[in-house]
């Protein structure tokens, strides 16, 4: 059995954002080296099959975690990090995270954006395309949360998508009250 990873800057725990977290056990400078993104190195194609296997499970079954672990390596390779050696999959989403991915082709690593205090909860933006938002809702509670776990730089056209569902929504409640007064006259 592969001992699971670990760094002088972290520490496991409960996590108010989402089951498992990872928290600064020292203070942590910007631009630090967190901890190594590790896992199974996957082909392009047995990466698309772990995914829809997962995805396609909790959609079965939306008791199942529905986590994927799946990090783009380069363009060969993929790394699954849903492994028990893993310890960087703990660390949560934030849509306003400390800390940023770097990969570098041949290792994926967890870096401090801005200094983090012990005790504070490690995260970073999984950066999620919003093509399947409404499965990955957000939870980290920061101030901007966008409710959506998606790339920031998709948060314009996810704002306009979340208020085009809301007015067809509230379009469609009024058309069926309005069909219903019609009916019961």
């Amino acid at each position: 059995m592969v001992e699971p990873t670990t760094s002088q800057y972290i520490q496991v725990r409960n996590s108010s954002i989402h089951g498992t977290g990872v928290y600064a056990a020292i203070d942590i400078p910007k631009g630090a080296t967190i901890i190594e993104y590790v896992g199974k190195k996957l082909t392009k194609e047995e990466s698309d099959e772990v995914y829809e296997k997962q995805y396609e499970q909790h959609q079965k079954d939306p008791s199942t975690d529905g986590a994927v672990y799946i990090f783009e390596l380069n363009e060969k390779w993929d790394v699954d990090g849903n492994v028990s050696w893993n310890t960087a999959r703990y660390i949560n989403h934030s849509c306003q995270p400390n800390a940023e991915t770097e990969n570098t082709g041949k290792k994926i690593l967890i870096q401090a954006s801005r200094k983090i205090k012990q005790g504070e909860e490690i995260t970073y933006n999984y950066g999620y395309d919003i093509h399947n938002f409404e499965d990955h809702p957000c939870k980290c509670g920061s101030k901007n949360c966008i409710g959506y776990i998606a790339d920031e730089d998709l948060w314009p056209r996810l704002k306009r998508r979340v208020l085009v569902k809301k007015v067809k929504k509230k379009v469609g409640k009024i058309l069926n009250g309005a069909i219903l007064l019609r009916l019961s006259r």
